[in-house]
């Protein structure tokens, strides 16, 4: 049954979108920050830098309302300490070995930027440039169309790709992120949005968070990590969250593919798809708040973001994880994986959704 008027008018009040400078670039363009709110408090701003989500503030059992993601609060340190928090990544999410590979039989070279390896698009990935936004409000949601065009070219990635990233803002505390692309030549496309969550509210780490995750399969990667080609049982390690699990009860163990990552950076196979289907579920105890995660995606990429004090952002070893949806490392490399290659007259679409609550 449709809502009445009454109700749907009194959801659209509930709903706010409004659009605020935040900064500049070196060269002059503003960055414009947008922020989205329903009837429930849960509040999400996004920039226009790297269409990035830069605070999520939902609340505990008791009521307060804490930011749940890793972000600064004024645009200065972005560009230079970012280190992709919160930023939609792209072209080609993960790593590339050598930035090479064989596309219809004529070989890509794509820029290095992490050792030997292309990594999230590169030098000037996704991250790096100011989207063109379209805030809007309809029904009982709130939300922003990001929009940018790539050149043929760009980053080394053939053809000119024309990619859109919208943010939905629910009346049910979910935040969806629908991404779409076009091409006029064959190219790789793994959209990915790089977010750090710590459900305490930024407090301290995120080791006591309990992870359910629905995958029995990942990728084991080398040293470089770099996906072998081989698909793994999570059985019998600690990569296996196929039921609740604290995210520090195992990430120290004397495992080599935890050592290689220095605690957990795998690359998750999930089950079901492509349909959007529900793939993770985080509880933190101490404040009641959970995160569900569904997606479309093949894969997800879990981090438990070993290397935050290493970039010197002002945030400690493991003080939030990334969930990102995603298709898998080097799948241009690998027959195997599931492709990732667009091709003109084809639209990329993905959609996975974070969806806010407390634990019963």
């Amino acid at each position: 049954m449709r809502p009445s008027h009454a109700v749907v008018s009194a959801l659209l009040a509930a709903m706010t979108v409004t659009r605020a400078p935040f900064g500049a670039m070196p060269d002059g363009a503003a960055v414009n920050l947008v922020t989205l709110k329903n009837s429930h408090g849960l509040e999400v701003r996004v920039m226009t830098y790297g269409a990035a989500i830069v605070s999520i503030r939902t609340p505990d059992r008791a009521g307060r309302l804490d930011d749940v993601v890793l972000g600064f609060d004024t645009f200065e340190p972005y560009p230079t300490k970012g280190r992709f928090l919160g930023s939609v990544v792209g072209r080609y999410a993960n790593r590339i070995a050598g930035g090479r590979f064989v596309l219809d039989g004529a070989p890509v070279q794509l820029p290095v930027n992490s050792g030997t390896n292309h990594i999230h698009g590169g030098a000037r990935g996704f991250d790096k440039i100011v989207w063109k936004a379209e805030p809007f409000e309809r029904d009982d949601t709130s939300g922003v169309v990001f929009s940018y065009t790539s050149a043929d070219g760009e980053e080394g990635y053939p053809g000119t790709l024309t990619a859109t990233v919208t943010y939905t803002l629910t009346a049910s505390d979910e935040l969806r992120l629908d991404y779409r692309a076009t091409t006029d030549k064959p190219t790789p496309v793994n959209l990915t949005n790089h977010t750090y969550f710590n459900l305490a509210g930024r407090r301290g780490d995120m080791l006591q968070h309990v992870l359910t995750l629905d995958a029995d399969r990942y990728t084991p990667v080398d040293a470089a990590l770099i996906p072998l080609g081989e698909i793994a049982p999570v059985e019998g390690t600690p990569f296996d969250f196929r039921k609740p699990t604290a995210i520090g009860a195992r990430i120290d163990a004397d495992h080599e593919q935890l050592r290689r990552g220095g605690g957990y950076d795998p690359n998750f196979v999930l089950t079901g798809g492509p349909a959007l289907r529900k793939v993770a579920f985080v509880v933190e105890p101490a404040t009641g708040r959970t995160m569900e995660v569904a997606t479309t995606e093949p894969g997800v990429q879990f981090y438990s973001g070993n290397n935050l004090d290493l970039v010197r952002n002002g945030f400690a070893r493991r003080a939030g994880f990334c969930l990102e949806t995603q298709h898998y490392p080097d799948s241009p490399n690998h027959p195997n994986f599931p492709s990732t290659i667009l091709r003109p007259g084809e639209t990329y679409r993905s959609t996975t959704v974070f969806t806010f609550g407390l634990a019963k």
